[in-house]
């Protein structure tokens, strides 16, 4: 679909982008342009210690519009950032995806924008272009009042500035389903799938019958203390956080700092949710950092970005962590609070995504799943967490 191929009823009603079309988000910013979503709160951003982690909770991963409405042509108005590796060709334009009634009914991509043009792969260090809004364009929806869902794309931060269709809107209606509040590294943030409905969370949580609050950083599931402060303040009937890569891959703590960390990190949910199920997910398969220390580096040797570890695997006596002493740990932290947590449970993350679906499915880079690796996680994510017996079963009144 071409956004800017303007062709059948022009869209005659203009409706500001607020913050009670919008789910998904913790925040809200008001800027030059229009409103731009947040997924940390206000003061969980103020203590953000690197862009790394400032760019990832900017990008709407599991942000969207929804509202009701008659229309059946929809324009959204946005200045999108992308983000570029220097020397390195530009990803596709991010994706858009429409729903009408839960069902996928267009795609659309918005060109140009600003460019964050990233100019050293190891600090991050970045320049802005500026560049100019565009428009999202679907046509052709069925007539009818339907409940529209607009996904914005997963890792482009994303300012929206108006909603033009060619009938009035209004906010959705409450579903009336569980809130999913989510918390994981860039696998959960969506890395290569190619659009934001196929990333694993939206996935599951559509099978799942849940709506989605998708806090999931690249680089940047850290065990840090504010985001279980703004998670502990989301209103959430389900709750999971996958935790360990990101430390693992940065290289952050040793072990003897981790286990406390995350009790604390759990303490923190607590409060806000003290019987709320709450499942703690290990990381899925990574062979490069299973029994290999961080920290982890690009590596183009062969022309292509993939990633090595970089730790000495002998290091692992004296605490350095790997994936495998990280599952271990999660493990013992959950089994040291279940008797006072009769809500709290453990999933492997390789049941989600083991040697098995590995050998089927490789990671592409080396660390992160495609699409088909996206669906395989959800799936048995689906299958452990929300069918009966599972922690996220609907239990019965």
């Amino acid at each position: 679909m071409n956004p800017q191929h303007h062709h059948g009823k022009s869209p005659t009603v203009t409706t500001p982008v607020t913050a009670d079309l919008l789910r998904g988000h913790l925040d809200v910013e008001a800027t030059a342009h229009g409103l731009l979503p947040h997924r940390l709160t206000a003061r969980a951003r103020r203590q953000i210690p690197d862009d790394q982690l400032a760019v990832a909770e900017a990008q709407p991963s599991g942000v969207r519009l929804a509202f009701r409405t008659r229309a059946t042509v929809v324009e959204l108005d946005t200045l999108p950032t992308k983000r570029v590796y220097q020397g390195f060709p530009p990803p596709p334009d991010g994706v858009y995806d429409l729903l009408v009634d839960g069902v996928p009914a267009g795609r659309a991509t918005v060109p140009g924008g600003n460019l964050r043009t990233i100019t050293d792969m190891f600090t991050q260090t970045a320049e802005l272009t500026e560049g100019q809004p565009g428009t999202a364009r679907f046509a052709g929806l069925p007539g009818g009042d339907k409940d529209v869902e607009i996904w914005l794309p997963h890792t482009e931060i994303t300012e929206l500035i108006a909603l033009r269709t060619d009938a009035p809107v209004e906010p959705a209606r409450a579903a009336g389903r569980r809130v999913w509040l989510h918390h994981g590294s860039s696998i959960s943030h969506g890395s290569n799938a190619t659009r934001p409905t196929a990333i694993w969370p939206a996935l599951a949580a559509a099978s799942g019958g849940v709506e989605l609050v998708n806090l999931g950083f690249s680089g940047s599931a850290l065990v840090d203390p504010f985001t279980a402060r703004a998670m502990r303040d989301t209103p959430a009937d389900l709750i999971s956080v996958k935790l360990g890569i990101n430390v693992v891959n940065a290289d952050l703590m040793r072990l003897r700092a981790f286990t406390p960390a995350v009790h604390g990190f759990l303490d923190t949910l607590r409060e806000g949710h003290p019987t709320t199920p709450l499942l703690v997910v290990s990381p899925i398969l990574c062979p490069v950092q299973e029994d290999t220390p961080g920290p982890l580096a690009p590596d183009f040797a062969d022309g292509t970005l993939r990633f090595k570890a970089l730790g000495d695997p002998a290091e692992r006596a004296a605490g350095r962590l790997t994936l495998t002493a990280v599952r271990e740990a999660l493990a013992a932290v959950v089994t040291a609070r279940t008797p006072d947590d009769p809500h709290l449970h453990y999933l492997d993350g390789l049941a989600l995504y083991g040697p098995e679906d590995h050998a089927e499915l490789p990671l592409p880079d080396g660390l992160h799943p495609d699409d088909p690796g996206h669906h395989r996680i959800a799936a048995n994510f689906t299958r452990l967490a929300f069918t009966p017996g599972g922690p996220f079963a609907e239990h019965a009144a």
